[in-house]
C-alpha cells in the first residue's frame, strides 16, 4: 500500500542525513558577511561562511536575486575553487527550475583572490542549459577594464543569447534603476567604493538629485500603500483590489497553466499594468493574452507592501517553526497566526484559499504546495532591517508550505486569532465587521463551482 510520509519527517530526515555526512566543526567567530545562522553542519562551510553568495529577495517581475561578492573572496591559498564551483551549483540548484537574477559585484577581485582562466573557462561549460534558461539577467556591478577584456576573449564561446542578458551597471544608483533595491544586501566595501566614484564625479550632480522627493499616494494608488490606506479608499473593503481581480481571473483561466507563478512577463507591461490599478483605470487581463501577467502582479503587489502581510513582528516566530516537532506544527502555525492584525489576517486567509486552490490542481499546473511555498515565502514575509538569509529561506518557506498545504485546518473558523478572531453578533443581530467580511469571503467561494479534487490530492487524503 502506498505511504505517504509528512511534510515534516521528510525535512527532519534530510537534515538528519546531513549531520550524520560528517563531523560538526568546533564553533568559530563569524566572518565578515557571514550569516549567523550558518551552522557548522552545512555541507559546503567552508566556502558558505565567507558570504560570498546571497540570495536577495526579488527583483521587479518577481525573479529572484542571487548576488555574487568578489569582495568576500579569500586569497586563492584559502579557498578552493573547485569547492567554490560545486557550492555556486548547490546553490543555484534551488532556483533554477523558476526565472532568476544574477548580480555580480566586481569590486574586490584582484591577484590574490580571483580564479585561473582555466577555472573559468571550466566553470562556464559546467553551468549547462539547465542553469542558462531560466537565469533572465546578469547585472555586472563596477566593471573593470578587465572584466571587458575577459569578457572579449569568451565571446567567441559564449552564445549571442546568453550575451544579451548581461549588463554592465556602473554605480549603485544605476542599479536601482533596474531591480527593486530595498532587500539588496550590499557588502560595505562595495558601498564605499561606490561613493569613492562618486566623489571623483563631483563635477556631476549626484545621482539621487535625479530623483523627485516621495509625494503623497495618489487617491486611487494600489501598490507600495497599506492595506489599512487601500481599506479607507476602497469602502472599508478588506480584500484589495488588485489581489482581488488578479485572484478571481487566475481562479476562472489560470488554475491549470502548467508553471503558473513561476514564469516572469515583460517588464514594460506589468509597469503599465501597475499605472493603469494605480491611476484608478480598468485592467482586462485578456487583452494581454498571458495568463502570467497576472500571477506577477498579485506576486509585485505583495512585495510592494510597505510591511509583509505576516508584519515584521511575526518574523522571528516564523524562524522558529523547524524546532518545532512534526506533529505540532500546523497548530503552531495557528498560533503565529492569532498575532496577526485581524486586516492581515482576513486578507491572508483569502490569498492561502486561493493558492491551496492552485495547489489541488498540481497534478496539471505543477505547482504543489512547497513550489508555491518557494515562489511565494520571501513575498510574504521578510526582514525589517536588510534581505532574508539563506538559512531562513527553510523555515520562511515551511511556514508558508504550512499554510498552503493545511490551509482548512489552519484557517478554520473555531481557530481564529484571539483578540481579533470571528466576534460574537453585535446587538440587534448584525455581525461584528471581521466576522462579516469572513463570512463574505466564504459566500463566494461557494457561489463558485466546487472543482473535484485531483487524483494526487485524493490519494494524499486518504493516507
Amino acid at each position: 500500500m502506498l505511504q505517504r510520509k509528512t511534510l515534516g519527517s521528510c525535512r527532519d530526515e534530510a537534515v538528519a542525513a546531513v549531520l550524520a555526512a560528517g563531523r560538526r566543526r568546533p564553533s568559530v567567530v563569524p566572518m565578515a558577511g557571514q550569516d549567523p545562522t550558518l551552522s557548522t553542519s552545512h555541507p559546503f562551510y567552508d566556502v558558505a561562511r565567507h558570504g560570498i553568495l546571497q540570495v536577495a529577495g526579488d527583483d521587479r517581475c518577481g525573479r529572484r536575486i542571487v548576488t555574487f561578492s568578489c569582495c568576500r573572496m579569500p586569497p586563492s591559498h584559502e579557498l578552493d575553487h573547485q569547492r567554490l564551483l560545486e557550492y555556486l551549483k548547490y546553490m543555484l540548484d534551488q532556483y533554477v527550475e523558476n526565472d532568476y537574477t544574477i548580480i555580480y559585484f566586481h569590486y574586490g577581485l584582484n591577484s590574490r583572490n580571483k580564479p585561473s582562466l582555466g577555472w573559468l573557462q571550466s566553470a562556464y561549460k559546467e553551468f549547462d542549459r539547465k542553469y542558462k534558461k531560466n537565469l533572465k539577467a546578469l547585472y555586472v556591478v563596477h566593471p573593470t577594464s578587465f572584466i571587458k577584456v575577459l569578457w572579449s576573449l569568451f565571446k567567441p564561446l559564449i552564445s549571442h543569447k546568453f550575451g544579451k542578458k548581461v549588463t554592465y551597471v556602473n554605480s549603485l544608483s544605476e542599479l536601482r534603476e533596474h531591480l527593486k533595491c530595498e532587500q539588496l544586501t550590499v557588502p560595505p566595501e562595495v558601498l564605499r567604493y561606490d561613493e569613492k566614484l562618486q566623489r571623483l564625479h563631483e563635477g556631476r550632480p549626484p545621482p539621487s538629485a535625479k530623483t523627485p522627493p516621495p509625494r503623497p499616494p495618489l487617491p486611487t494608488q494600489q501598490f507600495g500603500v497599506s492595506l489599512q490606506y487601500l481599506k479607507d479608499k476602497n469602502q472599508g473593503e478588506l480584500i484589495p483590489p488588485v489581489l482581488r481581480f488578479t485572484v478571481t481571473y487566475l481562479r476562472e483561466k489560470g488554475l491549470r497553466t502548467e508553471g503558473l507563478f513561476r514564469r516572469s512577463a515583460s517588464v514594460q507591461t506589468i509597469r503599465e499594468v501597475q499605472r493603469l490599478y494605480n491611476q484608478g483605470k480598468p485592467v482586462n487581463f485578456d487583452d494581454y493574452g498571458d495568463i502570467h501577467i497576472p500571477a506577477v502582479i498579485l506576486k509585485t503587489f505583495l512585495r510592494e507592501l510597505p510591511q509583509p502581510l505576516l508584519t515584521f513582528q511575526a518574523y522571528e516566530q516564523i524562524l522558529g517553526i523547524t524546532c518545532v516537532e512534526s506533529s505540532l506544527r500546523v497548530a503552531r502555525c495557528r498560533q503565529i497566526l492569532g498575532s496577526l492584525p485581524e486586516h492581515n489576517y482576513v486578507v491572508l486567509r483569502y490569498l492561502m484559499g486561493f493558492l491551496h486552490a492552485v495547489s489541488r490542481e498540481s497534478i496539471f499546473n505543477k505547482m504543489n504546495s512547497s513550489n508555491l511555498a518557494c515562489v511565494f515565502g520571501l513575498n510574504l514575509i521578510w526582514p525589517s532591517q536588510g534581505a532574508s538569509s539563506l538559512s531562513a529561506l527553510v523555515p520562511l518557506n515551511l511556514f508558508t508550505e504550512l499554510l498552503i498545504e493545511y490551509y482548512e485546518n489552519i484557517f478554520s473558523a473555531p481557530e481564529a486569532p484571539r483578540g481579533h478572531g470571528l466576534a460574537p453578533r453585535e446587538q440587534g443581530g448584525r455581525a461584528a465587521p471581521l466576522q462579516e467580511a469572513v463570512l463574505q469571503i466564504q459566500a463566494t467561494a461557494l457561489t463558485k463551482p466546487s472543482l473535484p479534487p485531483s487524483p494526487l490530492t485524493a490519494a494524499r487524503r486518504r493516507f
